[in-house]
């Protein structure tokens, strides 16, 4: 396991050198810690702490219009490593890159992230653009 809570700076650039003004999806995988670890030494469980998170960041999340398009409960891994179980999977939707990066980028994001950063053991963040056409697997 790799242990993925925030991007490298290699990631973060190649984010920041894709188009910023057409929609975005970001797939979010997240595998909780049993318990959180707050750099303040508070008591919580991972699960608690992600929750807080949630919480706190929905208002800045919907502000730059962001929204969920689906959430799912994720049960077992069917094809790759099986060490990557994820607790959490979701899709959202920003209107741009340039929403996500305002919301990251927000002064009570800042504050809010350390909820995330103490809840999460592991995660993987996809950005997904819109397919160009078809409905099959054949691209």
């Amino acid at each position: 396991m790799s242990n993925s809570v925030d991007p490298t700076r290699q990631q973060f650039d190649t984010f920041k050198n894709l188009p910023r003004d057409t929609p975005i999806m970001m797939l979010n995988l997240i595998r909780l810690r049993d318990e959180a670890q707050y750099p303040d030494g508070r008591d919580a469980s991972g699960a608690q702490a992600y929750k807080i998170y949630g919480k706190e960041s929905d208002r800045i999340f919907t502000r730059v219009g962001g929204e969920i398009i689906w959430r799912g409960e994720p049960e077992c891994i069917v094809i790759g490593p099986l060490e990557e179980a994820w607790d959490i999977a979701f899709i959202a939707r920003y209107p741009d890159a340039g929403a996500f990066l305002a919301m990251i980028t927000d002064a009570d994001y800042k504050q809010v992230v350390v909820h995330r950063q103490a809840a999460v053991l592991d995660s993987r963040l996809i950005r997904l653009g819109d397919a160009l056409e078809g409905s099959g697997f054949a691209v």
